[in-house]
């Protein structure tokens, strides 16, 4: 079920949604070219039609609320799948649109991770303010935030700001992760930024209530935090090289001594990405 975007992580923990069942941690480790630790997790997805079906909604609701989607077909002849299809969602033949879906799945994949298995805050602003379909979100690709006490400042108080980047079509095989870790390096700039859009995107939707969760992270220099960074790559096993993530080399990323490193791979994830969309639509 998608929650609201500003649901606190510690109320959801208990409720784990049924497609994170599926991630599963191999406990492989690797070892990057200057001695950071990668963690090896693997998508074992299923045919269970139950637990599809609650994640397509979930994963539509990033795009559009079910409970707005008839108010913004209206004045077209689209039906709710092909309003998602044409308007929403990234087109699924013509370039870029595959690439983007992949991207976006990817980091809301992540998104899922950083929320429901490492416990933060995770707003989920980025794809229904999107201008153009076929476009990446700008910004920091998954914000995450922790706070130790509601209403009270802590050094403590955790922000997790994590690159992702995918690599999902045919049978080469490329190092996401280091381009993942290189991105990520662009944050530190970014960050400000990307605050400030899902504080935007909160006051728009009424959500001002949880605005000064973000607001407790815009001044790091007079309200010191601690960092949680994050660098991740998701594969198609195909296209997944052990030896390939081995060469990453994370060594001057200014946030190297609190960077986690993990990748995730699965099989016929493209495919996976194409049904979720299809079933996404076709159950609006």
């Amino acid at each position: 079920m998608m929650r609201d975007v500003a649901t606190p992580a510690s109320s959801i923990s208990e409720n784990l949604p049924g497609h994170l069942n599926w991630l599963i941690d191999t406990g492989q480790r690797l070892k990057t070219a200057d001695n950071k630790m990668v963690s090896v997790l693997e998508f074992r997805h299923q045919k269970d039609d139950e637990v599809l079906s609650e994640w397509a909604k979930h994963f539509r609701n990033h795009y559009c609320s079910d409970t707005d989607i008839d108010i913004l077909r209206e004045g077209t002849s689209y039906t709710r799948s092909v309003f998602l299809t044409e308007i929403k969602f990234p087109d699924g033949s013509k370039k870029p649109g595959p690439s983007i879906r992949s991207g976006d799945f990817s980091e809301i994949l992540v998104a899922d991770y950083v929320q429901y298995l490492l416990n933060y805050w995770v707003p989920r602003t980025r794809y229904c303010d999107k201008k153009n379909r076929n476009e990446s979100p700008k910004g920091s690709d998954v914000l995450g935030f922790k706070i130790v006490r509601e209403g009270q400042e802590s050094a403590t108080d955790v922000l997790a700001i994590y690159e992702v980047k995918s690599r999902f079509s045919g049978t080469k095989a490329y190092n996401r992760l280091h381009e993942a870790v290189i991105d990520s390096c662009k944050d530190v700039t970014r960050r400000a930024e990307s605050l400030n859009a899902i504080k935007q995107h909160l006051l728009d939707k009424k959500q001002s209530v949880y605005i000064p969760r973000v607001e407790r992270f815009q001044d790091p220099i007079d309200h010191p935090y601690k960092e949680d960074w994050g660098a991740a790559a998701l594969f198609s096993t195909a296209c997944f090289s052990r030896d390939l993530i081995c060469e990453t080399d994370a060594s001057t990323h200014p946030g190297k001594d609190s960077l986690t490193l993990i990748v995730i791979h699965g099989r016929d994830m493209m495919k996976l990405v194409r049904d979720l969309y299809r079933r996404a639509a076709d159950e609006a």
